[in-house]
């Protein structure tokens, strides 16, 4: 049953549509602060749909990621009250909170870098380094070195596969999508028991 094929198709015509860097810097923006989506799942089909703008594009998820860390840094800092709940009591990001913050005690700046790289998502690293005042300028310093190595990497993994990667990912989509669909299943089925 060809579910998945589709989807790829339209993700596909998606990221050669002419707005979608705008998007794209949206998304990343957001995701910095406050948005549970990663950047990636529009980077890496827009740098395989476009190989020769994969290092722009890249840049581009870097830059607006740094700008929303900036933006998470000074919630942190100035508005913490505002995202308690969810990191405090029992909240969805309590575990991940804790575990930055003490990442942070133990690394410091290099908690930072490790973000880009961390399960943990790069919201709690920015919202964390405001609410424990990391200095600003290797705060800013250390998401574009550890932001911009997970992008690049994304990028440019995607378009050295190009047109060859395309080709593989369209004939074998819906066998890894149900493969998928089946992993989360029986993840699902073991975590319930």
């Amino acid at each position: 049953m060809k579910i998945f094929s589709p989807l790829y198709e339209r993700t596909m015509k998606w990221a050669r549509h002419p707005h979608a860097p705008w998007y794209l810097g949206g998304l990343s923006f957001a995701e910095s602060s406050f948005f549970p989506i990663p950047p990636d799942v529009m980077l890496a089909p827009m740098s395989l749909a476009r190989p020769d703008r994969a290092f722009w594009f890249a840049t581009l998820t870097t830059v607006t990621s740094v700008l929303g860390g900036i933006l998470g840094y000074l919630i942190g800092l100035f508005a913490f009250e505002l995202v308690q709940p969810l990191v405090s009591d029992g909240g969805r990001y309590t575990e991940p909170f804790e575990l930055a913050k003490q990442w942070f005690d133990d690394w410091g700046f290099l908690a930072v870098l490790a973000a880009g790289f961390s399960p943990i998502p790069y919201k709690v690293f920015t919202i964390t380094a405001g609410v424990l005042s990391m200095a600003f300028l290797p705060f800013v310093l250390a998401s574009f070195i550890g932001r911009g190595a997970r992008f690049y990497l994304v990028s440019l993994l995607m378009a050295w596969g190009g047109a060859a990667m395309e080709h593989k990912l369209k004939r074998w989509v819906d066998w890894l999508g149900w493969l998928t669909v089946a992993a989360v299943v029986i993840i699902v089925a073991i975590y319930k028991l």
